[in-house]
């Protein structure tokens, strides 16, 4: 039985950062949005920024010139944009005026920013006529006070010209002043992924488990992914593994990692620190599955939603994360639900709720299990892509698409 896709003739601009293989939570993001949407039948298209000079690497700092050149991942064409340069954030990107108008020449319907981000913002400011435009709107822009508050007005103007502007989540709107000034077109879209993976490890992910519980010998095994940087709470893990046995893992790398590993000797626990970097795919899902627990020690609303705790979750995994106020983080993994949420900054608190994983009989099965659910219900990529669909639809004033999520995913597994 041949079901009708949700995305048929719907043609999707989306504008970001930079692209896979490029490391980020958005860049990873903009990829699944934009493979699901093509998988359940949108002509989808990306442009961003070219991360890297050589093509290759997974870091989106700035390394010097790099060329235009369009690729296609799957479906969706993707045109990374060359880099001429990279001040506050904001990427000169020659090519940008002239490979945005060719790709609104082939026809497009949609236009969906992803922010924060600059030099996107700047150039449909000054773009005459464009269709209707969404933003997904990441962030706030936190720690650049001075650039955030000069760039606010620029801002403030896309974002009254925008059809729908997403939240990551509910909860977030109400910290954030940009949202809550339009609030009439706010709408809540999670972030999702492809959970097969994480569900059903491949037999690469098994050896990696098996690698990872091996250097464990036993004992617990903590795990901490994401970019080495302020609001990410490295220094508040270190300290409360002074307090807890066992083994941390941190995945990622950043600008604080050189100032992490003199903290983590002088804090005594630099032995039990593993600095592990940018790992593959499949070694990563090894490590989840090995883990006793993701600790996501946020210490800032720049840490919106953290797409790291739902792998864990996916995996199986208990998640200690952080109550960052009016933050999406808490509500991606629930206290007591789906893992335990201890206040921000606290190391004492982090390390007591990782002792009660390890004392507690039966409680990180439970916690984990239930994750688990929850991943599978609220965050798979293709109800993402079916909610971002209905949204377009919504604001069109077009039918809704017919295809329910299940069977959206029975599509995008080859099953139907």
């Amino acid at each position: 039985m041949n079901a009708p896709s949700a995305g048929a003739g719907l043609r999707v601009l989306h504008l970001g950062k930079f692209y896979p293989p490029a490391s980020g939570g958005m860049e990873a993001h903009v990829q699944t949005l934009a493979r699901a949407q093509a998988a359940l039948g949108a002509q989808v298209e990306v442009l961003c920024a070219n991360h890297a000079a050589d093509g290759a690497g997974t870091s989106h700092e700035f390394q010097g010139r790099s060329p235009t050149c369009e690729t296609w991942d799957g479906p969706v064409r993707v045109t990374r944009l060359g880099r001429l340069a990279s001040v506050a954030r904001m990427d000169a990107m020659p090519d940008l005026p002239r490979m945005l108008g060719r790709a609104l020449s082939r026809g497009v319907d949609i236009v969906h920013l992803h922010t924060p981000n600059p030099t996107w913002v700047l150039a449909l400011d000054v773009a005459r006529r464009l269709p209707p435009v969404f933003i997904t709107h990441h962030s706030d822009v936190i720690r650049q006070r001075v650039a955030g508050a000069l760039f606010k007005p620029f801002e403030a103007l896309l974002y009254a010209r925008a059809r729908r502007v997403l939240a990551t989540s509910e909860a977030y709107v109400s910290g954030s002043p940009l949202l809550r000034a339009f609030r009439g077109k706010v709408r809540a879209l999670p972030l999702g992924l492809d959970l097969a993976p994480y569900l059903h490890p491949c037999a690469a992910a098994r050896e990696a488990e098996a690698h990872w519980r091996a250097q464990a010998a036993g004992a617990p095994l903590w795990l901490m992914v994401g970019r080495l940087v302020y609001y990410k709470g490295l220094f508040t893990a270190l300290e409360a593994l002074r307090r807890v046995p066992g083994r941390l893992v941190v995945v990622g790398q950043g600008p604080l990692e050189a100032e992490a590993r003199r903290r983590a000797r002088a804090l005594g626990v630099a032995d039990r620190v593993t600095w592990a970097g940018y790992l593959p795919p499949d070694s990563l899902v090894g490590a989840l599955h090995a883990a006793t627990a993701l600790w996501f020690c946020g210490n800032a609303r720049s840490e919106a939603y953290g797409l790291s705790q739902v792998e864990a979750m996916a995996s199986g995994l208990p998640v200690l994360n952080t109550a960052i106020p009016h933050s999406g983080v808490a509500w991606v993994s629930l206290h007591e639900q789906t893992g335990l949420t201890v206040p921000v900054g606290d190391a004492e608190a982090l390390a007591a709720a990782a002792r009660r994983l390890l004392e507690e009989p039966g409680l990180a099965q439970r916690l984990g299990r239930e994750a688990r659910e929850r991943a599978v219900a609220e965050f798979r990529h293709d109800v993402m892509a079916w909610r971002s669909l209905s949204l377009y639809s919504e604001a069109l004033g077009r039918p809704a698409p017919v295809m329910a999520p299940d069977v959206a995913l029975l599509r995008l597994t080859g099953s139907v």
